[in-house]
């Protein structure tokens, strides 16, 4: 099984399992902060919390969901306490892309021009099932939304991309 999988681990596979998911934790952490410093500190900030709560991760359980709840509420913590700071760096643009075909950067940089175009959580719920790939349970349980939330929230962001993709402009929050 991939790191982050439900399996047991014993306390010397739990830190490699945690070091495999470092890019996963990395890609989440810039969706919800943009900037790679930021994000990089978000994720140093999660394995602090993560490491010294490792007594509380229950065996058997899913070490990927374990984690990114834990990046998660550190985000919103951070947030709370810093909303200043947060509104400035939702407005950097991000870094360009890696060497990619020039197509691909387009493209890459449109849909993220477009995910910041969704609502926070719209965008959030696209971002753990489709790049992240968690499930809608996985995902579900680190927004601590019941299941059919999350399915909502992941249906109507696909929709507003789709609108946004085909020109057309954000429905109005109230119709989302």
């Amino acid at each position: 099984m991939g790191a982050g999988s439900r399996e047991d681990f014993t306390p010397d596979d739990l830190h490699g399992a945690i070091a495999a998911l470092l890019p996963d934790l990395r890609a989440f952490a810039r969706f919800l902060v943009r900037g790679r410093g930021e994000a990089d500190d978000l994720v140093q900030d999660t394995l602090v919390r993560a490491l010294s709560a490792l007594a509380q991760f229950t065996p058997g359980t899913h070490l990927k969901a374990w984690l990114f709840t834990i990046l998660r509420n550190t985000f919103y913590e951070q947030a709370r306490r810093r909303r200043r700071e947060h509104a400035a760096l939702q407005q950097q643009r991000p870094a360009e892309p890696g060497p990619l075909h020039q197509a691909g950067a387009a493209e890459i940089a449109e849909l993220d021009r477009l995910l910041w175009r969704l609502p926070p959580v719209q965008r959030e719920a696209l971002v753990l099932v489709g790049a992240q790939e968690l499930t809608y349970e996985e995902a579900a349980a680190i927004c601590a939304v019941p299941v059919g939330t999350m399915k909502a929230r992941v249906s109507r962001g696909r929709h507003q991309l789709a609108r946004l993709a085909a020109g057309e402009e954000a429905l109005p929050a109230a119709e989302q």
